[in-house]
């Protein structure tokens, strides 16, 4: 469903966006884009749609070009943009109308479904709503005429977990009707929720592909540990060790049921398991590169 082959795109002279890009996402899957702010990825996006122009490179989405076939590829693609920036003026309901206008069929009874489910008032005007309701607007615009292809950057910025909750839900409607998903986000818990693949972007290049299952087995734990008579070195399992008082903080790579029975001798006053950051997981991806150049998401 989508093609892309050596894709760049640079700001001027130093400011590059993505560099040598390649990657296919197949038809059906949910296929991740991740990395911290600033990788690439709205760049790739943008760069999809045709709302910026490549600098060299070629890429296809349904088999059609980028850049000859723009029109027919956006009234097959639905698009939820990283900010979301509409008419003011208009009302939900007007701009929603409008919005799908755009597209032969009639969309009023999914779009209608749609709002009742994200809760939006359809009488606010587009000025008036906080960004996360503005995001709403933009999952009904994107999901209301049921395309066959959703290129989402950073679509559950601004929901709150209810909301974001019901959006997967209906990522995962969308998946059992066939439709293809390109999922760009810097969430590891989002990414690890819906995708089936995921691509991984360091400073404006591809430098992984990997299956969520693949993810999971190197996933370390961030440890917080409280304790008046702990004793921690560092070793191939704990790593970036700190201690301050009684208070240890490290990263886990090993098995979490092995360090539980490490501790079970030790006076444990507090202990907390969270999962990392994004940054953090794919830290020994991040850990060298390119600084030479300034990259602009």
């Amino acid at each position: 469903m989508i093609n892309i082959e050596h894709l760049t795109k640079y700001y001027g002279k130093h400011a590059r966006g993505i560099l040598d890009l390649s990657l296919e996402v197949k038809k059906g899957e949910i296929f991740g884009f991740i990395g911290p702010n600033g990788a690439g990825k709205s760049t790739t996006v943008r760069t999809l749609l045709n709302f910026i122009f490549p600098t060299s490179g070629t890429a296809t989405v349904m088999g059609l070009d980028i850049l000859k076939d723009t029109v027919e590829i956006r009234r097959h693609v639905g698009y939820i943009p990283a900010e979301v920036n509409y008419y003011d003026d208009m009302t939900v309901r007007d701009f929603l109308l409008y919005s799908v206008g755009f597209y032969e069929g009639v969309f009023q009874e999914r779009m209608n479904e749609l709002v009742e489910k994200l809760e939006l008032d359809m009488d606010k005007k587009i000025g008036d709503l906080s960004f996360g309701n503005k995001k709403k607007v933009a999952i009904v615009v994107a999901f209301a005429t049921e395309p066959e292809l959703y290129i989402l950057d950073e679509p559950t910025s601004g929901l709150d977990p209810l909301m974001q909750s019901r959006f997967f839900d209906l990522l995962e409607e969308e998946k059992r009707r066939g439709a293809t998903i390109f999922f760009s986000s810097h969430v590891l818990s989002d990414v690890q929720r819906i995708c089936d693949r995921v691509g991984i972007i360091k400073e404006g290049r591809l430098i992984k592909i990997e299956t969520i299952d693949e993810i999971l087995k190197t996933k370390a734990k961030n440890v917080r540990i409280i304790s008046d008579n702990l004793v921690l070195k560092e070793n191939g399992n704990i790593v970036n060790l700190k201690q301050n008082l009684n208070t240890y903080t490290f990263t886990y790579k090993g098995d979490m049921n092995y360090l539980l029975k490490s501790l079970q001798n030790y006076n444990i006053i507090d202990l907390s398991i969270v999962e990392p950051s994004l940054e953090e997981v794919f830290m020994h991806y991040y850990a060298k590169g390119d600084e030479d150049n300034e990259v602009v998401d």
